[in-house]
């Protein structure tokens, strides 16, 4: 293992500590493993929590900030954080118009993020959730009970946080998340593994000349294993099981191609280009774009992507001004 760390039992402590030196944006509470922003949102305005294991950065520490999140909650790589730090959050980012929670499908974070909401509740914060659900690539994997929760996310705290600033309530919020949730859809594939820290070892083996389709962004496996072939070919791997899954005709699309880690942007530029062939061939309009490592698993290297069926309200939002360590534009 050659990773840029000390003590792999101290990555998340360290690189809050980093986090806190570098990004002037931020407050970052280490001992609670939270980033909040360092100017808190307006009251009467609802705020955005999120939050997940640690190893996906910039999601989703580095999307805390003006037109996104109001705080995240860091938990050890690729393990969900507490119910107590997500309360504890909950709290703290509450201005008097509820919370948010933005939540990955995995089962620990359902589940922690469910009882956080449970105590915000008993503290009288009222709290709405919306799960993410958007990976085609299997029904229920290593750690779901249904699809897992990916790319999309990045989307969906995009609109749904530009939405909050304009003051809108909390119903007007959740429903726009839901709306968001339910159009969107990802498949992922990777030509690495990845290498937690703490276990010091690829999570899985795959040959030179192989690839996983469908894989997850803690290296679950996928649908199958290729061989690895051209960025043309991968497109289509990725882009036929979106289509089937979903009607993205008839309105305007976002697409994002994302990476994963250890995929330079010169490869994911050129899939992006194979993918909008392959879109604007199924008569899908593209009207905005994202191409970047966004949601990533540590050092894979892969890509994923994700088309969400826009119409006037979602591409409002989409163009808002955002202020984050890891997206910004408009402001």
């Amino acid at each position: 293992m050659k990773k840029l760390i000390n003590n792999p039992d101290d990555v998340l402590a360290d690189a809050l500590v980093g986090l806190a030196a570098a990004e002037p944006l931020l407050n970052v509470d280490k001992k609670n493993r939270i980033v909040y922003r360092a100017t808190p949102k307006d009251q009467g305005k609802v705020a955005l929590i999120s939050g997940g294991g640690s190893g996906h950065e910039p999601m989703h520490g580095g999307l805390v900030g003006l037109g996104m999140l109001d705080a995240a909650c860091a938990g050890a790589v690729f393990t969900s954080p507490t119910p107590d730090q997500m309360e504890e959050a909950t709290k703290v980012v509450d201005r008097g118009a509820g919370v948010l929670h933005i939540v990955k499908n995995y089962t620990g974070d359902v589940m922690n993020f469910e009882m956080a909401a449970e105590l915000a509740d008993a503290a009288g914060i009222q709290v709405e959730s919306v799960v993410t659900h958007d990976d085609v690539a299997v029904e229920d994997s290593t750690w779901t009970a249904g699809r897992r929760g990916v790319g999309l996310t990045v989307l969906l705290e995009k609109i749904v946080g530009a939405c909050a600033e304009t003051g809108a309530d909390l119903a007007t919020v959740k429903a726009l998340a839901d709306k968001v949730s339910a159009s969107g859809r990802s498949m992922g594939m990777a030509l690495t593994s990845c290498t937690v820290p703490a276990a010091g070892k690829p999570t899985f083996d795959i040959a030179e000349d192989e690839m996983e389709i469908g894989v997850g962004i803690h290296g679950e496996p996928g649908r199958h294993r290729e061989k690895l072939a051209p960025a043309h070919e991968i497109a289509q791997m990725l882009v036929d099981p979106i289509l089937a899954d979903f009607d993205f005709t008839g309105a305007p699309a976002i697409v994002f191609v994302n990476g994963l880690g250890g995929t330079p942007l010169i490869e994911l530029y050129l899939m992006y280009g194979e993918v909008a062939a392959l879109l604007e061939k199924a008569g899908i309009t593209i009207a905005r774009s994202l191409v970047g490592p966004y949601m990533t698993s540590l050092e894979m290297a892969g890509t994923s992507v994700t088309v969400l069926r826009a119409d006037d309200e979602i591409l409002k939002f989409w163009d808002a001004p955002v202020v984050t360590p890891g997206m910004r534009w408009g402001a």
